[in-house]
C-alpha cells in the first residue's frame, strides 16, 4: 500500500483546502488523515465534491478512530519489537517512506490489537511511522493508549518519551514542512507555497481538469518566460536575535516584502529559523533582509529548506 501527501484544491482559485495524506487499502478503497482543525471544513468540502461527482462513490467519516505518530532515528527498531510476527511476519527495513502495511502490535499483557495501519512517514522530518486504530470496526480508544504504553514499555525512558507539540513544531519547521492555517491557507497556491510537486507532470496542461488548473497552471511558468508566475514565494529564513514569530513583516531597504508565517529556536541549529512569504524575486537564498519583531528590526538571511536534511527511510543507501 502506497501513502502520500497531497492538496485538496478548491474550485477557481487554486487555493489550498487542506494538506492531507491519502493511503490506497485497495483497488477502490481510500483512506484520508486529515488535519484536525480542518476536520469540519473538509467534511464539508469532500461531500460536495462527491455530490457533483456524483453516484458510485461511498465515504465514512472515522470519528471513533485513534492515531499516534513514532518519531526518531530508532523508531523502526522500537516498533519492530512490539510487532506480532503470528499476524505478519513483517520486516520493516523492507517498508519504505510513503508505503504502509496492516500489522498487530503486541501489548504489555501478553495481547495484542486488532489489525492496525502502520505508514512509514511523518510530520518530523526524520524517519518514523503513524500507526492508525479503527474505531468503526474495533474499540479504538481502549487499544490506542495501551499500544503507546506497550511501546513506552519496550523501548524504555533513554529511547523513547512523549513529545508535545513544541517539539513537533521545532521538528517539521526545520524539515521545512508546512502548518495548514499558518503556513498554508485557502488563499495560497501550492505554487506560490513551493508545492509545486504534488502536481505529476503530465498534468501540468490546460485542460488537466483538476480544481483550480487554470489558475495553477499558468503560474507554474515564471513571468520572466511568458507565464503568469506569482506574487509571492514561501521561503524560509535564520533570523538573528529574538525569535520571529507569526506576523512579523519582513522588508527589505525600508520596504515591506513579506509576513513571516512560523518561527522558532532551533535546537538541533542553534539559531532562530522562520517560514513566511516575499514577493516574487526576492526569494532567492542568500538574499538579506530585515525581519520586524517586537518592534525592532532584525537582520535576516533567505535560506534554502529544509534547514535540517530529512531522514526519511528509503533503504539503504
Amino acid at each position: 500500500m502506497q501513502s502520500k501527501l497531497t492538496t485538496l484544491l478548491w474550485p477557481g482559485t487554486g487555493g489550498i483546502v487542506d494538506d492531507t495524506v491519502i493511503t490506497r487499502l485497495g483497488e477502490d478503497e481510500y483512506y484520508v488523515v486529515t488535519n484536525g482543525a480542518c476536520l469540519e471544513k473538509d467534511t464539508k468540502y469532500i461531500d460536495e465534491q462527491l455530490g457533483a461527482f456524483g453516484a458510485g462513490v461511498e465515504w465514512t467519516r472515522l470519528d471513533k478512530s485513534g492515531l499516534f505518530a513514532l518519531q526518531g532515528p530508532q523508531a523502526a527498531e522500537i516498533l519492530q519489537q512490539v510487532l506480532d510476527r503470528k499476524y505478519a511476519d513483517i520486516d520493516l527495513t523492507k517498508l519504505y517512506f510513503g508505503n504502509a502495511v496492516w500489522a498487530q502490535l503486541k501489548l504489555a499483557d501478553g495481547s495484542v490489537t486488532h489489525p492496525v495501519l502502520i505508514s512509514r512517514g511523518g510530520y518530523t522530518g526524520e524517519d518514523g511511522f503513524e500507526i492508525s486504530f479503527n474505531g468503526q470496526r474495533y474499540p479504538a480508544f481502549d487499544t490506542t493508549t495501551p499500544a503507546v504504553e506497550a511501546l513506552l514499555a519496550a523501548a524504555g525512558p533513554e529511547r523513547l518519551q512523549m513529545a508535545g507539540l513544541g517539539a513537533r513544531d521545532s521538528l517539521r519547521l526545520e524539515a521545512g514542512m508546512c502548518l495548514y492555517g499558518h503556513d498554508l491557507d485557502d488563499t495560497i497556491t501550492p505554487v506560490e507555497a513551493g508545492l509545486s510537486w504534488i502536481i505529476p507532470k503530465e498534468r501540468r496542461t490546460a485542460d488537466a481538469g483538476f480544481h483550480g488548473a487554470e489558475v495553477i497552471v499558468p503560474q507554474m511558468t515564471p513571468r520572466s518566460k511568458g507565464g503568469a508566475g506569482v506574487q509571492k514565494r514561501r521561503v524560509g529564513l535564520v533570523v538573528e536575535g529574538a525569535p520571529a514569530r507569526e506576523g512579523a513583516t519582513i522588508e527589505q531597504d525600508g520596504e515591506t516584502i513579506g509576513t513571516i508565517t512560523s518561527g522558532v529556536p532551533s535546537p538541533t541549529l542553534g539559531k532562530n529559523i522562520a517560514m513566511g512569504y516575499v514577493r516574487d524575486g526576492l526569494h532567492k537564498a542568500g538574499t538579506e533582509v530585515d525581519v520586524v519583531v517586537r518592534g525592532r528590526k532584525r537582520k535576516g538571511v533567505i535560506t534554502k529548506m529544509p534547514f535540517i536534511p530529512t531522514r526519511y527511510w528509503k533503504g539503504q543507501a
